[in-house]
């Protein structure tokens, strides 16, 4: 029986953590060492007294300066050692994490789930946590607790009056985190948002700027920038104030053991004379040390525990993927099964009860009015959103549970809006993959781009900047359009390829579409235009989600012209497909 997501998703965090356990052991360890070492001034302040002074001994005060300096040099060490092997446990918490959690987003992605790269800033956040100063005060925890029996074993007096102040410093503390938590998350989602606000505007810098709508954009960026500063605000007062209450705490106690220690000595009730005086003064204001460090670093304990919950919720859909099982290389047979699917996260059926065939080297063009469900339809057959109820075979197997880095390089699919990333057009094309340059170069002479590539002074080597920056709309079609068919694919789809295209590009479209035909390639074009038509076999017709015709190609247009012919007369195969589309 599988796992909740949430219990599976504490379980990868867990992991991660768990498996740093003997270096989290250590750098205990070194801690504990480290804390007694910091008593090395007032053991050295007492023998100075009980033995210089009595004695007059240069000899022994230089000994003693000597052991007091290697004792220092000693702490240090420990304190640098320790520091490495908390880095070392963040950096190892990072590798283990780093990958599933760029898988994560990456699925996030596709279903369309609200997450963005806030969460590697999450893990940076959670990364840089174990070795900060919070958590060095709760490493030192275990020690503060030996001074405090160490205080108690001078006089249970005393005891008590450091356990006070221990007790202080935890309500305050649990004050800290009652008041600012609240605050400190959702000003932690404020920021967030503001970020994801000035990104997007800054992703649509031209059409902000063309339209003249920079000031308003500002305007409504300045506005969450404000509230996420004011929420900031409100909790560092608050955390300012509880933190200077801490200290004062330490300062005061301190002096109250050193003045209860006295009344204790003046009373005859103080073993070891004067000198335990200084001790259990010092041993008193250690007590509270890791404490007063927890309250003034609490605003990072709160923001870790947020990144934490994100990172929790995030890396759930890393553990949901099931296993695979490796399956023979398609040959391109496609059958839709009574699809119905709704977008990620929405009970709303955008395709309903959808069913045809592909067999290898047909062509099927998909047409259809505007919100009919094409591009869903799109993503459904490339395997990249799941049906709620029927399914998408490819060669008889589930084409959205088939392994995509199996199953990838025997598809090929140009998305309505092209993607393209910073690197060379051989990148591009090749899928970034091993680059084999026939390859390439037979896909950029298909689409009509190797004339173009080949008068650039870097040739296939030239790079195209962030999102293909430095191509032209129709260009960045092309080269689209070039990768899907790359390395001989068995079944292509191409969502609108022709948008962008040029007389010819429409020509260098067509001869691709008849290449792939000889191949035995199984095509799907989803197409406005009807100069793809002759490349054809089928046309399905889509109509709210449904289909509301599917056959030969010439079949179809006879009957979408005795459709239109009442109002289209006389209707060409152009305005019968127009007709169909409605107001697309």
């Amino acid at each position: 029986m599988s796992q909740p997501s949430a219990q599976r998703t504490a379980t990868l965090l867990a992991l991660g953590l768990e498996a740093q356990k003997p270096l989290f052991r250590k750098a205990a360890g070194f801690s504990i060492l480290s804390s007694l070492l910091l008593l090395t001034p007032t053991v050295f302040m007492l023998e100075v007294y009980d033995r210089v002074i009595n004695s007059r001994s240069t000899t022994t005060l230089l000994m003693l300066l000597l052991c007091t300096l290697g004792l220092f040099v000693l702490m240090e060490v420990l304190e640098l050692v320790r520091s490495m092997f908390l880095q070392l446990a963040g950096w190892q918490l990072d590798a283990t994490l780093r990958e599933k959690l760029h898988d994560a987003l990456f699925i996030a992605s596709l279903r369309q789930v609200d997450a963005s790269t806030q969460s590697f800033a999450d893990l940076k956040t959670l990364r840089d946590f174990i070795y900060s100063p919070a958590v060095n005060a709760m490493l030192d925890l275990p020690s503060s607790l030996l001074f405090l029996v160490l205080v108690f074993l001078i006089s249970p007096w005393l005891g008590v009056v450091a356990l006070l102040g221990a007790v202080v410093q935890t309500a305050i503390g649990v004050r800290t985190e009652k008041k600012t938590m609240p605050v400190l998350t959702e000003a932690n989602q404020a920021a967030i948002a503001a970020q994801s606000y000035a990104n997007g505007a800054l992703h649509n810098a031209q059409v902000i700027a063309s339209m003249g709508m920079k000031a308003n954009i500002t305007r409504r960026w300045s506005e969450r920038q404000r509230t996420f500063l004011a929420l900031q605000a409100q909790a560092s007062d608050v955390a300012g104030t509880n933190a200077a209450s801490s200290r004062f705490i330490q300062a005061m106690q301190g002096s109250l053991i050193l003045g209860a220690s006295c009344w204790l000595a003046m009373k005859g009730m103080l073993l070891g004379g004067g000198g335990m005086m200084i001790v259990a003064s010092t041993l008193g204001g250690r007590v509270l040390t890791p404490l007063v460090q927890l309250i003034s670093q609490w605003r990072q304990v709160v923001n870790v525990r947020d990144a934490y919950r994100r990172l929790d919720k995030v890396l759930a859909l890393a553990t949901d993927q099931p296993p695979s099982m490796s399956l023979p290389v398609p040959q391109g047979k496609l059958s839709v099964e009574t699809v119905v699917a709704a977008a990620p996260g929405s009970n709303v059926a955008i395709i309903r009860g959808v069913t045809f065939a592909l067999q290898p080297g047909e062509t099927v063009i998909i047409i259809g009015p505007s919100a009919a469900g094409k591009t869903t339809l799109a993503r459904l057959l490339m395997g990249i959103w799941p049906a709620a109820s029927g399914k998408v075979r490819l060669d008889g197997a589930d084409i959205h549970a088939w392994d995509k880095t199996e199953l990838g390089p025997h598809l090929g699919y140009l998305p309505q809006n092209v993607e393209l990333f910073d690197g060379t057009l051989a990148e591009n094309i090749a899928r970034f993959g091993d680059i084999n340059q026939d390859h390439v170069r037979t896909a950029a002479e298909l689409v009509g781009l190797s004339a173009f590539i080949e008068k650039l002074p870097d040739a296939y080597q030239t790079r195209i900047g962030e999102d293909g920056a430095f191509l032209s709309g129709g260009q960045r079609q092309r080269v689209g359009l070039a990768r899907a068919i790359y390395g001989n694919p068995h079944f292509v789809l191409l969502d609108e390829p022709n948008s962008s295209l040029d007389a010819a590009g429409e020509q260098a479209l067509m001869n691709t579409l008849l290449a792939l035909k000889a191949r035995k390639c199984s095509t799907i074009v989803i197409s406005h235009r009807t100069s793809v038509l002759p490349a054809a076999d089928k046309i399905l017709l889509l109509r709210d989600g449904q289909v509301a015709a599917f056959g030969p190609r010439d079949e179809i247009l006879e009957k979408l012209r005795q459709a239109a012919a009442p109002r289209v007369v006389p209707a060409t195969g152009d305005s019968a497909v127009q007709a169909a589309g409605g107001a697309a």
